[in-house]
């Protein structure tokens, strides 16, 4: 009975199985970042990609507005109210929607009393929505992640300051700060029309940014004080690396994950918030809106459902597909989920 030599490995060899020379060369194991395996994840998910495509529709139509405008041959000019509108029947249109058949001139009908085409102000309205909710993300989250690591990091009298700033802002009331606002732009700018709709909408814009970067300030505070202590950063700090760096090359690059969450969250809330706030007559009032429509559209829902179920689709659709798509981001960084 021979012993094997130290370099050698016998094959145990069976009916169903054999064992291979331990020996023998492998190939290499391909490691995948964390956010590798959050996209490998999401691509399984058939909920997120169907909730991704359908922004990305609403994203190419907001961009292609002007062009899908000419493609169907409408534009936001004023109709021709009396040649397009039974004002004998409660301002009406006479071809189309409510009482007529499908009108392909105005695939999405005209709204009563003003006869303006209702396809042309849906796809502008989207733009204007997705517009003023994409940059009041953007600036709201540059905001809180800036904030929220000076202070998780710098910790002591810069972290209570903060905190207080911040718990501040949450105390505020966003409706009656909105409302406050709107009165002070119309009586100042009223009488300066193209002005006046550019303000409304960056008047807009400061607010939903006012009210909006608390929550990512808290979240990238937390996950900051839980990250300064690790042993990469003290030893960033052991080897003399300026605050900056430290803040935006080594903490910056493993805050990505609830980053993102946050911005895919954020996102239909201010779809929402600026679609409610030009219904309160507050938000857009000059220009394309789907709030602005909602809030026309509501005296007539009873004899023209259609004016109303438009821009309110709209609104429903896009939400929903991004807060769907927002769990699904949320589960998929998450690295306790289990699928």
């Amino acid at each position: 009975m021979s012993i094997p030599g130290a370099g050698e490995v016998m094959a145990t060899h069976t009916e169903d199985s054999v064992v291979e020379d331990a020996t023998a060369p492998r190939e290499p194991m391909a490691g995948r970042s964390p956010m590798r395996i959050a996209l490998g994840r999401l691509r399984k998910d058939t909920v997120a990609m169907v909730c991704f495509g359908i922004v990305m529709i609403f994203v190419l139509i907001a961009i292609f507005a002007g062009t899908l405008a000419d493609l169907f041959n409408v534009d936001l000019t004023v109709g021709n109210p009396a040649d397009q509108l039974d004002f004998l029947g409660d301002g009406m249109p006479l071809k189309g929607p409510p009482n007529h058949g499908f009108d392909p001139e105005h695939p999405f009908g005209v709204s009563p009393n003003t006869a303006n085409d209702n396809l042309a102000y849906w796809l502008y309205g989207c733009r204007t929505s997705l517009l003023i909710a994409t940059t009041s993300t953007v600036l709201a989250t540059i905001i809180g992640v800036v904030l929220g690591l000076v202070a998780g990091f710098t910790g002591g009298v810069v972290d209570k300051v903060v905190s207080f700033i911040t718990d501040l802002f949450l105390t505020l009331p966003f409706l009656l700060i909105a409302l406050i606002t709107a009165p002070i732009i119309n009586s100042r700018f009223n009488d300066q029309p193209d002005l006046y709709s550019t303000l409304q909408k960056w008047s807009l814009v400061g607010i939903l940014v006012f009210f909006g970067w608390m929550g990512v300030c808290r979240l990238v505070r937390g996950e900051t004080i839980s990250l300064r202590e690790r042993e990469f950063i003290q030893a960033s700090r052991v080897i003399g690396m300026p605050t900056r760096r430290i803040l935006f090359k080594e903490l910056l690059p493993n805050l990505v994950s609830p980053i993102v969450v946050s911005v895919s969250l954020l996102l239909p809330a201010f779809i929402a918030l600026e679609a409610g706030l030009a219904f309160l007559g507050v938000g857009i009032t000059q220009g394309a809106s789907w709030g602005q429509t909602i809030l026309l559209a509501s005296k007539y829902f009873e004899k023209y459902p259609l004016y109303l179920w438009e821009p309110l689709l709209g609104i429903v659709v896009l939400t929903v597909s991004l807060n769907l798509l927002g769990d699904a981001i949320r589960d998929a960084v998450d690295p306790k989920t289990r699928r």
